[in-house]
């Protein structure tokens, strides 16, 4: 549907562009359609704070009504993807605190992982360095992951004496995983090298840490330019049929296809693919 048969008024409060978007709390660029969002405090390996987490869940709020975003890179400065949570910005002050606010502080960061799985562009993370905490969880709510062979990735919440179970690590981790090796990297708090880790399937597949960045910029674009409506779909089904039995799921995804067949990119791709082989047939 072009923009012209919309009703302004409706575009006005379903559609905000964000590629103008000036973060407070980590880089924010957007070229051809790719957000690349960089987590900015190298001195430190890229930890968040309170405020970070807060404004990346209110962005990837936002990111569901952006129409000038069509795939997001996430990416750590300086070597390293992200530390996981301050020990002094967020760590030392949550002992203070009681349940109340630890509830609404965990409640923040779980906000997070949901924002993330429920935007409809596709997140590839770019993981080089360490990638512990809450960076490892903001890797696994991506939709895909590339690694480099100095990637190390671990849960580290037993560590300080908590729970594996954080931001939905017991949920999303075995299905990346495998239940046993999940209960592994929950329990003992361990790293997770970058050649392990491809092994085990967390990452899609290394690169080279100077190709790291634009090899995931690269397949970024590839999905960017491919069709945002029906790769919003996608994700969607993927995680929701986490919850469905198949039969559900074929229901579901019947419905889908079928909405996603009334679109100009289903139409556009038929008429490309017709014109490609027409000149075949006409030199026969």
């Amino acid at each position: 549907m072009t923009e012209s048969r919309i009703d302004s008024r409706l575009v006005a409060g379903n559609r905000r562009p964000l590629a103008g978007y000036r973060a407070e709390h980590f880089l924010w660029d957007v070229q051809a359609g790719v957000a690349t969002i960089t987590l900015n405090r190298p001195g430190r390996k890229n930890p968040l704070t309170f405020d970070s987490y807060a404004e990346l869940r209110d962005l990837f709020h936002g990111l569901r009504l952006a129409d000038d975003v069509r795939a997001v890179v996430l990416v750590g400065a300086g070597g390293n993807f992200c530390s996981g949570g301050d020990v002094h910005e967020i760590i030392g002050p949550l002992v203070a605190l009681k349940a109340p606010e630890l509830l609404m502080f965990t409640r923040m960061t779980g906000e997070l992982v949901k924002a993330m799985r429920t935007c409809p562009q596709p997140i590839v993370a770019a993981v080089d360095g360490v990638c512990a905490g809450a960076g490892a969880i903001m890797a696994m709510a991506s939709d895909l992951r590339l690694g480099t062979a100095r990637s190390k990735t671990a849960f580290l919440f037993n560590r300080v004496g908590l729970a594996g179970c954080d931001m939905g690590a017991c949920a999303m981790l075995p299905r990346i995983v495998g239940q046993g090796r999940a209960s592994e990297l929950l329990y003992t708090g361990r790293s997770l090298g970058g050649e392990e880790g491809e092994r085990w399937g967390f990452f899609n597949r290394l690169c080279a840490s100077d190709a790291l960045l634009p090899e995931a910029q690269a397949l970024a674009t590839q999905l960017a330019e491919g069709p945002a409506f029906a790769n919003g779909i996608t994700k969607t089904m993927l995680h929701q049929e986490w919850a469905m039995t198949i039969e559900q799921a074929i229901e579901a995804e019947a419905q889908a296809q079928a909405i996603c067949m009334l679109t100009e990119d289903f139409s556009r791709a038929y008429h490309a693919f017709v014109a490609r082989q027409k000149p075949r047939f006409e030199g026969n």
